[in-house]
């Protein structure tokens, strides 16, 4: 059923590269680009996962599992969170939508498999938890930009009560014969709201958001995106050689809500100040691949994780010691030279827990 979708992108320009299954470009970058900055842009994010935890001790389960307070959010709610492992290492960064009846999780799409798997391990005979992968099922678009309230009031009626609300709140909306969960938030530190649409609707779905203006948005350009906003992926800002806390996800993470998977190993960086590196933007001179370590004075401070070349010039982002120093700090990378400045995305906040939760 996705075919029709494609069927439709296709014929509006899209290209698709390598074995993705959604659009790399639909030849429009620049416009996307400034829509998703000025108007509002459409990006099929359905290469991405989406898991679902049904069952009476499902919202206990993610909560033992990953960083947030899982257990404080009522239907309705959501959040990102982080899963680590247990010397609290990352594995993804997911965003949780609780439902009335399930928690649907929105993951990487190079984690899916390997987070089925990780939680499948910890659940026992004794668990009311059932897991699923309903990825196929599902597409998932995300509008990005400050006219997104607009668009989303045109396609779900004015009295659409998602505006102004909370970052993860959702709603389950009748358009036609379709029911479509709108939820707040584009997945960066843009405006905007993701969809999760069923696989028969999406073609749709998609036909109706563009035309009512939404400017059609491939890969390439939400990496840009994410690069120059900050947000970290797997297998480049989040891998088991860094910890969330390194790569700028505290507001993914409670200190107060007791334990879970990698929990002491993240709760004693923060109560003794032990992250000894973070995650920087870098405005670069000259191109570099990632991987190149970054250096003050010839010695190793840090190493380069992404990079893109913008209309600004190049951007990346990269892993610095947090002793070499931050924002303005000029360093080289490989032959390169370079400037730290801070991304949108990112937070790095020392946090004093309650007397009790740990």
């Amino acid at each position: 059923m996705i075919q029709a979708l494609r069927d439709i992108q296709k014929k509006i320009g899209a290209i698709f590269e390598g074995e993705s299954n959604t659009p790399s470009s639909f030849g429009n970058d620049r416009e996307a680009i400034e829509a998703a900055k000025a108007g509002v842009a459409l990006w099929d994010r359905s290469s991405w996962g989406l898991l679902q935890l049904k069952g009476e001790d499902r919202s206990r389960f993610l909560h033992n599992q990953t960083t947030n307070n899982i257990n404080s959010l009522q239907p309705g709610q959501g959040c990102d969170t982080v899963f680590v492992n247990s010397t609290g290492r990352t594995l993804d960064l997911a965003t949780a939508y609780l439902t009335e009846d399930a928690i649907l999780i929105l993951v990487s799409p190079n984690r899916r498999g390997q987070l089925m798997q990780w939680m499948d391990r910890y659940i026992f005979p004794m668990d009311k938890v059932e897991l699923a992968d309903i990825s196929y099922d599902n597409a998932i678009f995300t509008l990005i930009g400050p006219e997104s309230d607009s668009l989303v009031k045109q396609l779900a009626g004015e009295s659409m009560s998602l505006v102004d609300r909370p970052e993860g709140s959702h709603l389950l909306v009748q358009i036609g014969e379709n029911s479509i969960r709108i939820a707040v938030g584009s997945g960066l530190a843009l405006p905007g709201y993701t969809l999760i649409v069923p696989v028969e609707a999406a073609a749709q779905i998609w036909s109706k958001l563009t035309g009512l203006g939404a400017i059609p948005l491939g890969d390439r350009v939400w990496e840009q995106l994410r690069i120059l906003q900050g947000r970290p992926v797997p297998d480049k800002e989040l891998t088991e050689d860094y910890n969330p806390l390194e790569a700028g996800l505290w507001k993914a993470i409670s200190f107060d809500k007791g334990c879970y998977i990698g929990q002491e190993t993240i709760a004693r960086l923060n109560t003794y100040k032990g992250v000894k590196q973070r995650l920087w933007g870098v405005k670069l001179n000259a191109p570099v691949a990632a991987g190149t370590p970054v250096t003050l004075e010839g010695d190793k401070v840090g190493v380069l994780t992404s990079l893109i070349e913008t209309e600004a010039g190049l951007f990346g982002l990269a892993y610095v010691r947090t002793k070499a120093g931050g924002a303005g700090l000029t360093v080289a990378v490989g032959e390169a030279s370079g400037e730290l400045v801070s991304v949108p995305f990112l937070t790095h906040e020392y946090y004093q827990p309650q007397k009790g939760n740990f």
